[in-house]
């Protein structure tokens, strides 16, 4: 367990094994420790020195006052790599986690030696199919839900609310461990400053285009319709990415199918470093 001085920010981080680095960057609500079930078994499946992090905002790492911007991620991400002498980094992003890091990999190409995104949930790159919208617009209706509770101080209502009607389905709440609910109520905050961002679910496919490296794009088959979507705009600006389904799985697969997620993160890892 580490602090390190990042972007004006104080970041958490742990560092696990020896060998080329990968960099995990988890989604909204969680922290570090969601990618517990899946860090030993990449460490010890290729030589790897994994680290996980607490994007800011979140759990450990400092929550500086005033609404963020997913680039202010990206560049904590970038500070991160650089302050740890990271570069050039193997870097896996789930959700949010891998937003930010396609939109760093676009401006800051040299910092990577592969990117690996879940499911980012760019829906910036989809606005304009016909066949989305009614269930993107349901969805921004349940967000907005979500942040009115946020916004009246009901931390755990909003935490709730994401889970059974954005999320995990009804009743998922109290299933959850209690850790983990208390970590999402934590965080709530910082996903209104997320939803806060006008930039939040976009991003310059041109420019990522530019980006040469190994690519690895995944989603999950039990995951919302976008998502397909998404992952097919993003394979188009990436002819050099590879597309991997997971039979299965869903938004959080570091989670819910950590094994199937290592077999296909070590398999890329692999190829990418030859």
């Amino acid at each position: 367990m580490a602090e390190v001085r990042a972007n004006g920010t104080t970041l958490f981080y742990e560092a696990t094994g020896e060998g080329e680095p990968l960099v995990l960057v988890h989604g909204s609500w969680s922290d570090h420790d969601g990618w517990r079930a899946v860090v030993p078994r990449l460490a010890e499946r290729s030589p790897l020195c994994v680290v996980a992090y607490d994007r800011r905002g979140h759990s450990r790492s400092e929550r500086p006052p005033g609404p963020g911007s997913r680039v202010e991620d990206e560049e904590d991400l970038a500070a991160l790599i650089e302050a740890l002498g990271l570069a050039p980094a193997h870097v896996a992003g789930n959700s949010f986690g891998a937003s930010t890091a396609l939109g760093l990999a676009a401006r800051r190409p040299e910092l990577f030696r592969s990117v690996t995104a879940h499911e980012p949930p760019l829906l910036g790159v989809v606005a304009d199919d016909p066949a989305l919208r009614p269930l993107m617009e349901a969805t921004r209706l349940r967000i907005e839900g979500v942040l009115t509770e946020l916004r009246a101080g009901d931390d755990r209502a909003g935490a709730r609310r994401f889970v059974e009607e954005v999320a995990f389905g009804e009743g998922m709440w109290e299933r959850l461990p209690e850790g983990l609910r208390e970590t999402y109520v934590a965080n709530a905050p910082t996903f209104a400053d997320e939803q806060a961002d006008p930039a939040w679910a976009d991003l310059d496919l041109t420019r990522l285009s530019r980006y040469t490296g190994p690519v690895l794009l995944t989603r999950g088959t039990e995951s919302p319709p976008w998502f397909p979507v998404i992952i097919d705009r993003l394979a188009a600006a990436l002819p050099q990415a590879r597309v991997r389904v997971l039979e299965g799985a869903g938004h959080v697969p570091h989670v819910s199918h950590p094994d199937l997620y290592v077999d296909n993160l070590a398999a890329f890892l692999t190829g990418a470093a030859d």
